[in-house]
């Protein structure tokens, strides 16, 4: 491929496809967003997927940016799968939402309102944890004293 048709080979729905690549709220859209993106290789699909391969919080959003690099010739290494807090700080935040609920309350009530206080964790740790994350967010709910 010549450098010109590297600077210009972009998907018509680029903008759109970069916007999705990076919505924090929603890591199935980065998927998709990512795997479109690696169809086509330019500097701006390049610059948008070594980020993603950086610094997603999801292990597979990685993952495919990775590929994607890599079938472009890209001289990559796939970043370790992080075992810490993938967003920081969300024993907190898990740890205050639990606080925030009435005594007695159930997993499925902790549970519903981490999903809609804080959707970013709940979705990139949904991603991450795949059929282990009620498992996984159970867990984290016992783990906290009751108020």
């Amino acid at each position: 491929m010549t450098q010109q048709n590297k600077k210009n080979n972009l998907p018509p729905n680029y903008d759109e496809l970069r916007k999705a690549a990076n919505r924090t709220a929603n890591w199935k859209e980065r998927l998709a967003a990512v795997e479109e993106l690696g169809n086509w290789k330019s500097d701006q699909t390049i610059d948008l997927l070594t980020h993603r391969m950086e610094h997603d919080p999801v292990y597979q959003v990685q993952e495919a940016a990775y590929d994607a690099l890599k079938n472009f010739g890209e001289n990559v290494h796939l970043p370790e799968r992080k075992t810490h807090d993938l967003i920081k700080d969300t024993s907190k935040v898990l740890l205050r939402i639990k606080k925030s609920l009435p005594a007695g309350h159930s997993f499925e009530d902790f549970k519903v309102k981490l999903q809609k206080m804080r959707v970013d964790i709940y979705d990139t740790y949904k991603g991450d944890k795949g059929a282990d994350f009620d498992q996984w967010l159970e867990d984290q709910w016992k783990s906290f004293p009751n108020k």
